[in-house]
């Protein structure tokens, strides 16, 4: 019985979005004079909400048209516009802003989806010692970070003062690729002083209160030590190395669209993607200090759950994780 009200909800779910909606389309185009594109246009503020609408919009659209148009090159955008305009037969005199509207939105649109190639790439190119601008790129990460520290080799016990693993942190780039070592110059080079801070804390532990219960439990000795071992401390390299995962899953999935569509007024970039690394390194520093970890064992834990927390926070599609990153304020997407 539960078998056949799933399979019927389904038929009808079907029917509904195949049928129904369209009529429905109809009769109000009908009613209001006006396409979905121009009642999505003149009736939704600009940013994430109008531009998601769009994007749904034009994809379910039966138009071979309208459905290409998310993925057209960026040149060809206002040719691309002209002729949805022609499609829908709408005077592009009578309607000036709607065609800008939509070029607003197609630009942010295809611009997406153009950076998630770009980070693709980057995420698949290996960390090659034998590339010199690699090899550059790991050496300022080290002076942007330790600007009063030389680094006395190439291969050297040092790198575990920034969070990498062994001597040569090149293994430690596996998973990410030439990305990760973007994003940590990125921060490194571009929010200088909080980088550090963020170094600072993560190679201090944090000393905690012992009960007196558990002191007369322990030796002088054993009480120092476990006064110790409940430490912020964390490898700071290998984390950006993780949060960077965590941007490109982000990304991949789609769950930052409304982030990057209320904050870029144009195509997003890897800028913007490198901004808001920034911003989730930031973030997850204060939220790991907050959960209080025991030890470092619990990472994925707190990993998972400040996961969960910015997934939750960009299904408000007001959302725009560092407004301060970018001019919003001039957002063209009118």
């Amino acid at each position: 019985m539960k078998h056949f009200l799933r399979m019927l909800f389904q038929v009808c779910l079907y029917f509904y979005c195949k049928f129904l909606w369209r009529c429905l389309k109809f009769v109000m185009r009908k009613l209001t004079g006006r396409c979905e594109l121009q009642r999505i246009c003149y009736s939704t503020k600009p940013g994430a909400s109008r531009t998601m609408k769009i994007e749904t919009s034009l994809r379910d659209s039966k138009s071979k048209l309208l459905q290409t148009s998310v993925s057209v090159h960026p040149d060809a955008i206002e040719k691309t516009i002209e002729d949805i305009m022609e499609l829908k037969k709408i005077n592009p005199d009578i309607n000036p802003q709607l065609g800008i509207s939509l070029q607003a939105c197609l630009l942010q649109i295809v611009g997406y989806r153009n950076l998630i190639a770009d980070v693709e790439k980057l995420r698949r190119e290996p960390y090659d010692s034998d590339n010199p601008q690699h090899e550059e790129m790991l050496l300022k990460l080290w002076k942007f970070l330790k600007p009063n520290t030389p680094l006395e080799s190439r291969i050297s016990k040092q790198w575990c003062e920034i969070g990498f693993q062994g001597d040569d942190p090149k293994t430690d780039f596996r998973g990410m690729g030439l990305l990760g070592l973007y994003n940590l110059q990125y921060f490194a080079e571009r929010d200088a002083a909080a980088a550090q801070q963020v170094l600072s804390d993560s190679l201090h532990p944090k000393c905690r209160d012992i009960t007196e219960e558990e002191t007369s439990k322990f030796s002088k000795a054993e009480w120092e030590k476990k006064r110790m071992d409940k430490a912020i401390g964390y490898s700071f390299a290998i984390v950006g190395i993780n949060i960077t995962d965590l941007a490109y899953n982000l990304l991949v999935s789609g769950a930052l669209k409304t982030h990057f569509y209320n904050i870029a007024p144009e195509a997003p970039t890897l800028s913007h993607f490198q901004q808001t690394f920034c911003y989730l390194m930031h973030e997850f520093h204060k939220f790991w200090i907050e959960e209080d970890p025991t030890d470092i064992m619990e990472f994925n834990r707190v990993r998972e759950k400040f996961r969960k927390r910015i997934i939750k926070q960009l299904r408000n599609p007001d959302m725009a994780l560092c407004p301060h990153f970018a001019a919003s304020e001039g957002l063209i997407n009118m």
